[in-house]
């Protein structure tokens, strides 16, 4: 490679380099080649002084030295063109030399952080971040890529784009100034024609895009595909399947060989097959019985196919996989999980918006616009979409179905194969005209009843206790046959009660089955009504939690939900309620005892809850020593434990402490009816507690940053979260559910607060800015600006009209909520203001607060608090204070009225 070199005199030095000893840096001269243009012969001959060109390389060489550049490189002189090797080599090695690391070419991109632009007088234009607008607008490259953003995240449509509108000095240069822009090399053959360049770049591509398209993802398009992952449809398959009692082959087979399945498979025309029928039918193990079939001759089995196959298995019961925005994610991620660089997709718009472009309420629309560029990619060549159970998909089936039926108009090489009951609406949505298939269960009865009979084979064959009963597994599959009516459901329903049946009592059990499976639920529901004792009224209740359950539920919750006796948390409830029915005036030594037994379950709850006989030791040996319940129980105090410690002698002020978080806590919040404190941490988790028990009742995960101020909204179903990450978000308080994600703040969020009537949320941030939002919508109403340093504090007016804030320019705003208008600055304050809050009826009542190392209501002093005690944040109900710690514990304090002051 040769460089320029200006010196003193004004004149060049050329020098030659060769790979690995090659500058670093040095400058380039992008330029419009003209009639007088100086060769490497002109320059070596010295002749070259009066042609017109030679200004430019003088222009050139200046302005590296003035830019502390030592070399620099002019295309028209620095390559020997009368050389045809020398020119191909330069051609190609200069798009791949260091100072092209990101792959542009000098004519289609501009790859430097800093690019000079000058008119051809030597007069200064701009650079390319004050040019940026113009350069997109006259090149067609989108911002992105003059930003530095990875080529490979762009499509190669796109990228191929770029060079229609150029002009070059020869046709085919059009197609050789991509080399670098797709990483590929091929010879240049200046004879060849525009359109033959083109065609032989493309199979380059294709050939390049086969070669690395199982290359690993970098380390950002890793964490984009795990933040797509919601599930992952193959282990949803494998789950299914299991449940379900296993995939028999011959119970599907039968679809493998129908016309209509052929006709969808081979037809080029037939794009979109429809499997309906009733509940029961099989439905679902027909659909994994044709991914099993399809899958060897795609890039789920074999690397070497250039078939995609991906699917979603929809279920009503699981919240994670029963919406249409789950549907997407659950399709791209297989999609690129077969072909790896179809994640520039996606990342063109990951990139600005993160993981919540999976998650904020645009995302059906982002999705649905990645989903249909990926199926128009140009390097795919036939992809199998398959979706299991759309009746199953609760949540915007219509925008889904809508979806699959243009999706299965416009896209040649896309084949659709979707399930479902027989259900009108789906239908009509999915529009279905030549192109597409009904598949109708019911009009293939005789092929479905042939597969159940082979799942009731199998089956009966496995039963344990008449497996060596070959006449009594013939009864008992003829009776089945008859009953099941061709639906699965119910042989396997069956199947699975006569499995601990004992051989003597199979056929009777058998002949109390009704057929269908409405009767066979009914005859269910009977048999829990006839248990003993109060285990129907037990089973009842199961059974209703579990019918009105948003989601699968733990065992526990769910016996904490049906309200089952059992659980410390429900008996710790019994306690509370006999302490408020138990009256001190009628009984003040039950009273006072009951008292005492809720301080004693509160303060230990966590080590009963993890180890139950520590009530007898830790427990009871820890308790103060007027405690009623340490007094009652001492003798059960182990003996082994000779020297008991010196305790306090009565309960202290904090009523529990609770633990779970791993960083500093930053904020808390009382639910407007006391029974709930929210608290935010450095550990980026928001945190739900009973006010009552200290339970923790929720995590809330999302942020990517420390959690900076909580809140409760009015009616106590939401919670509204800011944090360091720049964004406001927005829960359900009953699920732990993020329901929106609020972005448009440039620095940390502060504070954040719920307007009374919980149609607003206000936050404040470190971008100097206050922003309202529509907490329904998560859309943007106003930008209040106005102060001069970051803002500290936020609170709605009570009537909702104005908004006040304050901040660390020392000053206190009021804002017109329905303008936005700044309504009068208070100023006086001589340090950053830390808090603002609005008193009810404009009068000031004096509260309970922290004030430095007191604990304060007005200008009483109540009590002084130790520096372990002295709180990050602190929220108030009534007579009960929340302490937030550095360590992210939370102390409750109880403060009785009227005390007397001991100062």
């Amino acid at each position: 490679m040769r460089l320029l070199q200006y010196n003193n005199e004004g004149s060049f030095s050329l020098t030659e380099f060769f790979e690995g000893n090659i500058p670093k840096k040095y400058a380039i001269l992008s330029h419009r080649w003209g009639a007088e243009e100086v060769t490497l012969a002109d320059l070596k001959s010295g002749n070259c002084k009066k042609m017109a060109g030679y200004g430019k390389i003088q222009f050139c060489g200046e302005q590296a030295r003035r830019d502390d550049l030592q070399y620099f490189w002019v295309d028209t002189c620095c390559i020997d063109k009368s050389n045809a090797v020398e020119l191909q080599e330069a051609i190609n090695s200069m798009f791949r030399c260091e100072w092209f690391s990101r792959g542009w070419t000098l004519q289609e991109l501009i790859a430097p952080a800093s690019v000079d632009f000058f008119s051809k007088e030597g007069e200064l234009l701009g650079n390319k971040a004050s040019l940026e607008p113009n350069i997109c607008e006259i090149t067609g490259i989108p911002a992105s890529a003059l930003r530095g953003s990875p080529l490979s995240t762009f499509g190669v449509d796109e990228r191929l784009s770029w060079a229609a509108s150029r002009e070059t000095f020869r046709q085919e240069d059009k197609a050789y100034s991509l080399l670098g822009i797709f990483d590929v090399n091929m010879s240049l053959i200046y004879s060849e024609g525009k359109e033959n360049a083109f065609r032989r770049l493309k199979r380059k591509i294709q050939k390049s895009l086969t070669e690395h398209e199982q290359d690993p993802l970098d380390p950002q398009s890793q964490s984009c595909l795990q933040d797509l992952r919601i599930t992952d449809p193959r282990e949803d398959k494998k789950r299914i399947e299991d449940t379900k009692g296993g995939l028999l082959r011959d119970s599907y087979r039968w679809i493998l060989e129908h016309p209509d399945f052929q006709q969808w498979r081979d037809d080029t025309q037939s794009r979109l097959l429809w499997i309906k029928g009733d509940p029961g039918k099989g439905k679902t193990m027909l659909i994994s019985g044709i991914l099993d079939e399809l899958s060897p001759s795609t890039k789920l089995r074999d690397k070497k196919a250039t078939t995609l196959l991906s699917y979603f298995f929809c279920q009503a019961t699981d919240d994670r996989i029963n919406n249409a925005l789950a549907t997407l994610r659950g399709l791209i991620y297989l999609l690129i999980d077969q072909q790896p660089l179809l994640i520039s997709h996606v990342r063109k718009k990951y990139d600005h918006a993160g993981k919540a472009l999976f998650e904020d309420p645009n995302a059906w629309v982002a999705l649905s616009e990645i989903f249909t560029s990926i199926l128009q990619d140009p390097s795919l060549k036939s992809i199998y979409v398959i979706i299991d159970a759309l009746d199953e998909c609760n949540a915007n089936l219509s925008q889904l179905l809508d979806l699959i039926s243009r999706t299965a108009l416009t896209s040649t090489r896309v084949k659709w194969i979707v399930s479902s009951r027989n259900e009108p609406n789906i239908e009509a949505w999915l529009r279905l005209d030549q192109t597409q298939t009904r598949f109708s269960l019911e009009l293939n009865e005789e092929h479905v009843s042939r597969a159940v009979q082979v799942f009731i084979d199998v089956k009966v064959a496995n039963l344990r206790l008449i497996k060596d009963n070959s006449e009594l597994q013939k009864t008992v599959r003829d009776q089945i046959y008859a009953k099941a009516n061709g639906t699965f459901l119910w042989a396997a329903l069956v199947l699975k009660e006569l499995e601990p049946v004992d051989s003597w009592d199979v056929l009777d059990v058998l002949q109390d089955m009704p057929p269908e499976l409405e009767p066979l639920y009914d005859r269910m529901l009977r048999q829990v009504e006839e248990l003993p004792r109060k285990n129907p009224e037990f089973c009842r209740l199961v059974l209703s939690t579990i019918t009105l359950a948003y989601r699968p539920l733990h065992l526990l919750k769910l016996g904490a939900l049906s309200n089952l006796p059992q659980q410390i948390a429900s008996n710790f409830d019994e306690v509370i309620k006999l302490e408020n029915l138990i009256k001190f005036d009628e009984s003040p030594i039950g009273h006072a005892f009951i008292h005492d037994a809720r301080r004693f379950i509160v303060s230990n709850r966590s080590i009963i809850e993890q180890a139950p006989l520590q009530a007898y030791c830790s427990a009871l040996i820890f308790a103060p020593e007027e405690s009623i319940v340490r007094e009652t129980f001492e003798k059960y105090i182990p003996s082994w434990i000779q020297r008991k410690p010196r305790v306090e002698a009565h309960w202290n002020a904090i009523l529990q402490t609770l633990e779970g978080h791993s960083g500093s806590v930053t904020s808390v919040a009382f639910s407007p009816d006391g029974r709930q404190v929210v608290s935010g941490s450095d550990d980026e988790t928001v945190r739900l507690w009973d006010a009552a028990t200290g339970a923790l009742q929720q995590t809330l995960e999302g942020h990517s940053s420390w959690v900076t101020s909580v809140a409760f909204s009015p009616d106590g179903r939401q919670v509204v979260s800011g944090s360091d990450d720049e964004t406001v978000r927005l829960w359900d308080a009953a699920t732990g559910a993020l329901q929106q994600t609020l972005e448009g703040h440039s620095g940390s969020v502060t504070s954040v607060a719920f307007s009374l009537d919980g149609r607003q949320v206000v936050s404040g941030s470190y971008d100097k800015t206050v922003r309202l939002w529509d907490a329904a919508t998560g859309a943007l109403q106003q930008t209040l600006e106005g102060h001069s340093g970051w803002v500290t504090s936020v609170a709605f007016s009570p009537d909702g009209r104005q908004v006040v804030s304050g901040s660390d320019d020392e000053t206190v705003r009021l804002w017109d909520v329905a303008t936005g208008a700044l309504q009068q600055p208070l100023e006086g304050h001589t340090s950053s203001v830390r808090s603002v809050a609005f008193s009810p009826n404009s009068q000031h009542i004096p509260t309970l607060h922290v004030s430095g190392e007191w604990l304060v209501e007005g200008n009483a002093k109540y009590l002084w608090l130790p520096t372990n005690y002295r709180p990050t944040c602190e929220a108030v109900w009534g007579r009960i204070v929340v302490l937030g710690h550095s360590s992210g514990r939370l102390s409750f304090l109880k403060i009785q009225e009227g005390l007397d002051l001991l100062i």
